[in-house]
């Protein structure tokens, strides 16, 4: 039964919440500036953080959302992203939004790194050293992840990448080459390799708002995940997250069972003091309006018949653990059906005319998830050590679980198993609720999943990142990288397929960037 927290329209949060993000807020620099001395550079990395957000590209092209009716209203990015076409507005969501703060934010990256190899390279700016090429790597991880093809060892030579970008431009757009998918991952490890040694913690003021050394890790590891080096992503996320992470992970029983209000939820949630969260930004964004507890844009968004069939209300082999907490605090918005994780708020230019910018503050990395990618690399290393994921899988399940209702016990292989092997496959193509099912096609991009235990404990992974990655947009990225193919419903026409090899898999480019002379995605 849900509880009711409040009215479905959510009241924009105070800002007193967010005085820790005010840094991210903050005007970029003059890329152009002349650094002359070391307490220059610390500043300049405040923007080489993207202040725009790809969750919503990825929340509205996925299998997480349905068409619920033309009698809702929706954004014209919202409409156009849900149908696979190409973007055509500039809006701070879109391709346009993410590819300029990208760029921006990796402008100021090289800025720094250049003001500290005029300045001699000395090695009391080894850390601001390391974080500056850490946030180069992730901006141009977020880039590649949203405009290029999933990456496949065995076509990523073939594949266009994106510009890497290693000097400052006085421009934002940047008349580049892409060069191959192969080309772009290679240097974005080796940024990682070099830069993620030299952060030091003690460097911030406040670590969570920086690539602070367990973030780094985290976003390592979802990187090799991406890049299908199994024992990488181990390494990674077990220096981001430790050997025992019980005591790390979100407690949600324990954290979010005597709350009442939508604000204190998503306060708590997004909150500095959680060690389940890792690294906490902010966006201009309208993404939590969008898919959050808002009753607006309601026509594309998590509707009833996912929700009951596929995501947080269906009974999974977790339920046995008491049931997940997050569906005691859906908010009634049926056709969103949010969890409020996204806090959102409106900053003002003009009250009278009631102009100004909306805001997110979400938590890009967490021990929850960094879990569920060494959970799946246990699972598909050489190694195959079913074990240890399942260690990781049911330390999830466990505190993600209503603890007081707890009436089972850990998962076994057997049990995954039981619960799996009778599933039906869901039909790429759905035409009727009943279709629906937990269990996916996967057609692995340039790696393999064997029938049975594996493809079981991926199945059971897979589905645990897609509730824990539910408004931020990140099912897509693991649907692109298993060649799942999945429909969306069309009010008034028939269902359209994705296919696994359909190339609006790679979100279009900007127009303005494809005007400007960069290579545009192909079109099937």
């Amino acid at each position: 039964m849900k509880k009711n927290i409040l009215t479905a329209t959510l009241l924009a949060m105070p800002l007193m919440f967010f005085t820790a993000c005010s840094d991210f807020l903050d005007t970029a620099p003059d890329n152009r500036i002349e650094i002359n001395n070391t307490d220059q550079i610390t500043p300049l990395l405040v923007s080489a953080y993207p202040n725009k957000s790809a969750a919503l590209m990825g929340e509205m092209s996925s299998d997480n959302v349905m068409d619920n009716g033309a009698q809702f209203d929706a954004m014209l990015l919202q409409e156009q992203l849900y149908n696979w076409e190409d973007p055509t507005d500039t809006d701070d969501d879109g391709p346009y939004g993410l590819w300029e703060s990208c760029y921006a934010a990796i402008a100021s990256a090289n800025q720094a790194l250049e003001g500290i190899e005029m300045l001699g390279n000395p090695a009391n700016l080894n850390p601001q050293r390391g974080e500056a090429l850490v946030c180069r790597a992730y901006s141009h991880f977020l880039l590649s992840s949203i405009f290029c093809m999933p990456y496949n060892p065995n076509t990523a030579d073939q594949q266009l990448g994106i510009p890497y970008t290693k000097e400052t431009e006085k421009d934002v757009i940047v008349p580049h080459e892409r060069g191959t998918l192969a080309q772009t991952y290679k240097l974005i490890e080796e940024d990682i390799k070099e830069g993620l040694p030299l952060i030091t913690d003690a460097s911030y003021k406040v670590p969570k708002y920086h690539f602070n050394k367990k973030a780094a890790n985290a976003f390592a590891a979802r990187f090799y995940l991406y890049y299908q080096k199994w024992d990488k992503v181990i390494e990674h996320a077990t220096a981001a997250i430790g050997n025992n992470p019980a005591n790390t992970l979100r407690h949600w029983e324990e954290d979010f069972g005597s709350l009442s209000l939508v604000s204190d939820v998503a306060a708590q949630y997004i909150s500095e003091k959680k060690t389940a969260n890792l690294l906490i930004s902010t966006a201009y964004s309208s993404a939590g309006y969008v898919t959050g507890p808002y009753s607006i844009y309601q026509r594309f968004g998590h509707g009833q018949e996912i929700y009951n069939k596929e995501t947080i209300n269906i009974n999974g082999p977790w339920h046995a653990r008491g049931g997940l907490v997050m569906a005691d605090f859906i908010i009634t918005v049926k056709q969103k059906n949010p969890f409020p994780k996204i806090v959102t708020y409106f900053e003002y230019t003009d009250k009278t005319s009631n102009i100004g910018y909306r805001h997110t503050v979400s938590v890009p990395f967490t021990v929850d998830e960094t879990i569920l990618c060494r959970a799946e690399a246990y699972v598909l290393s050489s190694q195959h050590n079913y074990t240890k994921a399942l260690e990781d899988i049911n330390n999830w399940i466990v505190y993600h679980s209503n603890r007081s209702a707890d009436r089972g016990s850990d998962l076994t292989v057997d049990d995954v198993n039981n619960f799996y092997d009778p599933l039906p496959y869901e039909p790429a193509m759905i035409n009727i609720a009943t279709e629906r099912s937990l269990k996916k096609k996967l057609n692995p991009e340039g790696f393999t999943v064997n029938a049975g235990t594996e493809e079981n404990l991926i199945q059971l992974i897979l589905q645990l990142r897609r509730l824990e990655g539910l408004q931020e947009g990140l099912r897509w990225h693991d649907l692109k990288r298993y060649g799942i193919e999945f429909s969306h419903n069309h009010a008034g026409r028939s269902p359209e397929v994705l296919t696994k090899d359909d190339q609006r898999r790679a979100i279009q480019l900007p127009q303005d960037v494809i005007n400007a002379g960069i290579t545009a995605n192909p079109r099937n």
